[in-house]
């Protein structure tokens, strides 16, 4: 019945076939090209045990081109966008690539090179966009990683329809992922799992009930392993004297499916990491998240709380229990998803805290300033008692605002986790971005 309501944005849009697409110039006029480039040092330590990775200590370039054409003209529009990653190891080294998700590996070194290229076909009917191809999603359901050099990419179908306003409606399959550290394309998975799927259903709508309020429901079905849903609700309140107040609410549902549901399933691969009810590998999980924003001038602080069912942890697509190493590393959309950890396991509950300063209230555009705190409790462990775990993070960030340099980007980053579900980690970044328009 799910794979039946995949199209519905196309039969949306299909009620305006009568309307014209939105102006075009055409396919050449309206191309743009863009080239990112970003250098990354990355520092990961262990502090607790002898076990790999104790230390990881790199650095890398990354090249990122991006070609968007624009559509042919007439009611019916047609276009081509392409992206060529390239990814060049400046520094590491044998016992010190280990663990990063960053860099592939060619054996216990890392390769000196790496590189990828995607194309993306795509067609426009009034306000409804068809893409076939390489994406890069940003959903509640599924987030494309880009925390390392290179970005998560995904291979599949997306339609994105507008044809209401205030609306907008998403769905899709997507069949195959590369990791923001290889070159090579796997199925879907989740953390913990040994075999993967190729089939990654999705659909959903952002709705804009006031210019404050927006409402979203998402459902997600990754074959063999889970059916999610999502709810979320994002409400402004502006204030006296520029403030305002932002509550943010989300709710997510996850069910086993196919072969997960099964005994004979999991054992065959199809399981899930960390503590399940009955240590039997099935995903069944429950998670919500609260979080509310006061911003005055260039404060902002944000206090929420979160709370992980206890049946399994949190789950989304992670391929890095594949045999392709540099599958690993994703994103997931709550906001406890922090430079170490996210906060996912099960039955845990997060209280948290964020404090940013925009130092352009003080005459210094470009220049920003954030420290986190996150304290879970009550994490399910297997013949043992409920383990706890800490975070703390600290960013500094620049942009160049004019000069030879406009708009080059700095990033400093601190983290430091101590948990009792794994290894205590301090971690250090460093980067600089910087994007030049070519066409």
């Amino acid at each position: 019945m799910f794979k039946r309501a995949i199209p519905a944005a196309i039969l949306l849009a299909s009620s305006s076939a009568g309307v014209q697409a939105a102006d075009s110039h055409g396919f050449l006029e309206d191309s743009k090209a863009t080239l990112s480039m970003r250098t990354l040092y990355f520092n990961s330590d262990n502090r607790d045990g002898a076990a790999d990775p104790s230390k990881t200590e790199e650095t890398a370039q990354g090249f990122v081109l991006r070609y968007e054409s624009g559509f042919t003209q007439g009611t019916v529009g047609l276009g081509l966008d392409a992206q060529a990653l390239l990814g060049i190891t400046l520094d590491s080294g044998k016992g010190r690539h280990v663990g990063s998700g960053m860099i592939p590996s060619d054996g216990d070194d890392a390769v000196d090179s790496w590189s990828s290229f995607g194309p993306t076909a795509k067609m426009r009917l009034a306000k409804t966009e068809l893409r076939y191809g390489t994406l890069l999603p940003k959903l509640p359901i599924l987030l494309s990683n880009d925390a390392r050099v290179l970005p998560q990419s995904f291979t599949g179908t997306q339609v994105t329809s507008k044809d209401i306003d205030g609306l907008t409606l998403t769905g899709g399959l997507l069949e195959q992922a590369v990791g923001r550290a290889s070159t090579d394309r796997t199925g879907l998975s989740v953390a913990g799992a040994t075999r993967d799927s190729n089939k990654f259903y999705f659909a959903g709508g952002d709705y804009e009930v006031t210019r404050n309020l927006k409402a979203q429901y998402y459902f997600a079905q990754l074959e063999d392993f889970y059916n999610q849903n999502f709810v979320g609700l994002m409400h402004t309140l502006p204030l006296d004297g520029g403030s305002s107040l932002t509550t943010d609410l989300r709710y997510f549902r996850t069910t086993s499916s196919g072969a997960n549901s099964s005994a004979a399933g999991r054992a065959a691969g199809y399981r899930v990491s960390g503590y399940t009810d009955g240590n039997d590998g099935e995903i069944d999980n429950s998670t919500w998240a609260a979080m509310v924003t006061y911003a005055n001038g260039g404060h902002a602080l944000a206090l929420g709380y979160q709370q992980v069912g206890d049946g399994s942890n949190f789950v989304q697509p992670n391929q890095g229990s594949l045999p392709d190493k540099g599958a690993g590393g994703g994103s997931v959309y709550l906001p406890t998803d922090r430079m170490i950890q996210s906060f996912t396991r099960a039955g845990e509950k997060t209280g948290f805290g964020q404090y940013t300063y925009d130092f352009a209230a003080l005459g210094v555009p470009g220049l920003r300033a954030s420290i986190a705190y996150l304290k879970g409790t009550g994490i399910q462990a297997q013949n043992s008692a409920d383990q706890s775990e800490w975070e703390r993070d600290m960013t500094l960030d620049y942009v160049i605002q004019s000069g030879t340099f406009k708009n080059v980007g700095f990033s400093l980053r601190n983290g430091q986790s101590n948990t009792e579900a794994g290894r205590d980690v301090d971690q250090s970044r460093f980067i600089i971005n910087y994007a030049i328009p070519l066409m």
